[in-house]
């Protein structure tokens, strides 16, 4: 049976575990939202990439530009096809089952282990280790957005090296993305080659107003750089909704624990309550056995100077 001492030191242990984990759900919520403006602050930018791409495209049609269009070969047999991935997970714990079901997805759908794998996040490595995935390249989770830029460009600078040294003929990223206020979903999108679909709509899509801006240099190199930005601009995105959505988990796994906190702090407390009152009923029994003890005591004693 536990003492009252143990019973009062459990209930402040689980107090104080209740204080961390309301402050990390408030961390949390504060967090949700600082990412989901970096990824929606990216919508204006992407859409100048388009602007820029659809003004090349209209006079220099991308199957004219025979590297910039395609920055991996389409022409690859499905015999040889070289598949990249990259999976961004967490460094931190208590976010529930974020990691495995991103880990998961992205075992699932490389039947065949990848030839060039990056992760962000060290937490799913060891799952993909197991599944026989080679980890090329580790990543550091931004802590912050203003280190987002610096993950995400050391990233595709990583990604282009071995895409050449390894003959890479697809690269896709697997994060997770916010669905809604406190829910996620693993997801699946390609980063190269560019979808020659959404070059052709650029190409065929009609221009805002009558003047059409003139540019200089040569369209390849332009074509280039501005396919380039959209990579950045895809994985900035994939970075920035995977925080957003391991916030998200986080908030959701917090509140689970403070339901189980809120419940063993009410067991404590009751079991405190029940053993301080066990405890004031025996002291009062004491008392009482010891008051009629010596009510005898003292009876027997008048009794035997009346004798």
């Amino acid at each position: 049976m536990p003492t009252l001492e143990s019973l009062h030191r459990q209930i402040a242990t689980a107090e104080d575990l209740g204080s961390v984990v309301t402050t990390m759900k408030t961390l949390a919520a504060v967090s949700i939202h600082q990412y989901e403006r970096a990824a929606d602050s990216l919508a204006d930018y992407n859409r100048t990439i388009e602007l820029g791409l659809q003004v090349i495209l209209r006079s220099h049609p991308w199957r004219r530009l025979p590297v910039c269009g395609q920055p991996l070969s389409p022409s690859s047999q499905a015999g040889s096809m070289r598949h990249g991935a990259i999976v961004f997970g967490s460094d931190q714990g208590m976010c529930g089952q974020f990691n495995e079901q991103i880990t998961a997805m992205a075992i699932q759908r490389n039947t065949i282990p990848p030839v060039a794998a990056w992760v962000v996040g060290q937490r799913v490595a060891p799952t993909l280790a197991d599944a026989g995935w080679s980890i090329d390249q580790t990543f550091r989770i931004p802590t912050s957005v203003l280190e987002i830029s610096d993950c995400v460009s050391d990233l595709l600078a990583s990604v282009e090296q071995l895409r050449r040294t390894r003959d890479l003929t697809t690269v896709r990223i697997y994060s997770n993305t916010r669905s809604l206020a406190a829910t996620y979903q693993p997801h699946e999108r390609q980063l190269l080659p560019i979808d020659p679909d959404w070059l052709d709509d650029l190409q065929r899509r009609k221009w805002d107003s009558r003047c059409l801006p003139t540019y200089g240099g040569d369209p390849e190199k332009l074509m280039s750089l501005l396919v380039g930005q959209s990579l950045y601009v895809s994985l900035y995105r994939a970075c920035a909704e995977s925080l957003a959505s391991e916030n998200a988990s986080r908030i959701a796994a917090m509140q689970a624990a403070e339901k189980n906190i809120d419940e063993t702090l009410g067991d404590l407390n009751t079991a405190f309550k029940t053993k301080r009152q066990s405890a004031i009923t025996e002291e009062l029994l004491d008392v009482v056995i010891g008051f009629e003890a010596l009510k005898k005591t003292r009876a027997l004693s008048t009794y035997k100077f009346s004798d």
